[in-house]
Parts: structure tokens; C-alpha cells; sequence
């Protein structure tokens, strides 16, 4: 099994340091913000490689990684 990123978009605060960590350029600003005002990130899930990058660099705990079908690469 693959897994993925997952964000908690509440949770993200825009700080973009995965984005800076993801190496396959698969995060991205979204351009809306949630409820607390927040421009939150979105996750390319095709770009996508599973490494967890993200999940280790974000100081709010925002993202899960999550079993999907098929192989990551």
C-alpha cells in the first residue's frame, strides 16, 4: 500500500514550511482561507510521494499520512 499526505485544513495556519521541505513540489498555497483566516495548503496527491516530509516539519501537526491504493513513487 501508498501512502499520502493529508492536510487538516482548520489546522493549517499557512506558515509554508512544507512547502519548502516536499520535494516533489507537491504542496501548494491554496488561495482561500479557513475559518480562522488562514491561506491554508493544498496537497498535489498525484505529485505525492508518501515521504512524510510534511508531517515531520509542521509545528501545528496538520497533516496524516494515509494508506491509499495503488504505489507511490
Amino acid at each position: 500500500m501508498a501512502k499520502k499526505a493529508q492536510v487538516n485544513l482548520e489546522k493549517c495556519k499557512g506558515c509554508d514550511l512544507c512547502i519548502g521541505v516536499c520535494p516533489t513540489g507537491a504542496i501548494h498555497r491554496s488561495g482561500t482561507s479557513n475559518k480562522k483566516g488562514y491561506n491554508y495548503i493544498e496537497i498535489n496527491f498525484e505529485k505525492c510521494n508518501g515521504c512524510g516530509a510534511c508531517y515531520i516539519i509542521c509545528p501545528d501537526c496538520c497533516f496524516t499520512l494515509i494508506e491509499t491504493t495503488g504505489s507511490a513513487r
